[in-house]
């Protein structure tokens, strides 16, 4: 049975209650139209599939993509920034530094993707599953995360500084070097990762779930973080 763990004094009157599961997108994607153009600023796209399209340094701040899918595409310093995704699938996207700082991305899935530096601090992501695949230094700094599942995927150390989590799942996730520093977690569940390292911000898990065997483990971020020497007797 999972432990709660949660900062303050706990009150005779509080419960354990079962954690919320988070809702996850349900994708009915209409017959699609294939794209082969590059992306442009405020672009519009409606119901476009952009099937191996390499869309490196292209620059489509500010766009709006509704029911549409990204299939092996190639992301390599693409700008999204503010760009809304919704109802869409990215599946086999890879690239470095690929910029969606500010963006809203809601009921969409991303499976199976190799990214490396992707930016989306300030970014609000709702109903998103990111599943398989491996992201390297994903930035969500001050991003607000609401039903949102990393399944099956590893994360190296991503930075969550400061952002909001809300029924956010990890299960068989690797999460490796994560900086928590300043996040607010509300029934965030971490029970069913495959591994859990936190580099920073251990104090910050108020709001999450873990099992014994968890908190076993981070015992000894959690003693260095009081200053507490353990040393045997």
């Amino acid at each position: 049975m999972g432990s709660m763990v949660t900062r303050g004094r706990t009150s005779g009157e509080e419960r354990a209650r079962p954690v919320r599961r988070a809702r996850r997108p349900e994708l009915r994607l209409p017959p699609l139209v294939a794209y082969e153009g590059g992306l442009e600023p405020d672009g519009d796209y409606d119901g476009r599939e952009f099937a191996g399209t390499d869309l490196a340094g292209q620059r489509g701040a500010g766009s709006r993509f509704l029911d549409c899918v990204l299939d092996g595409c190639s992301l390599d310093e693409t700008e999204l920034g503010n760009a809304r995704l919704i109802d869409s699938r990215l599946s086999g996207v890879r690239g470095v530094g690929t910029d969606l700082a500010g963006a809203a991305l809601r009921d969409v899935e991303v499976i199976d993707a190799r990214l490396g530096g992707v930016q989306l601090h300030g970014a609000v992501l709702e109903r998103v599953v990111i599943r398989g695949g491996k992201i390297d230094f994903l930035n969500l700094r001050s991003a607000t995360l609401k039903d949102v599942v990393f399944e099956g995927c590893v994360l190296a150390e991503p930075d969550f500084g400061g952002a909001s989590l809300e029924r956010v799942e990890f299960p068989d996730c690797t999460l490796s070097g994560a900086d928590l520093s300043g996040v607010r977690l509300s029934e965030v569940d971490l029970r069913y990762a495959a591994r859990i390292d936190i580099a920073r911000g251990v104090d910050r898990l108020a709001g999450a779930v873990v099992t014994p065997a968890q908190l076993m483990d981070l015992a000894p971020a959690f003693a260095a973080q009081l200053g507490v020497r353990v040393e045997a007797g």
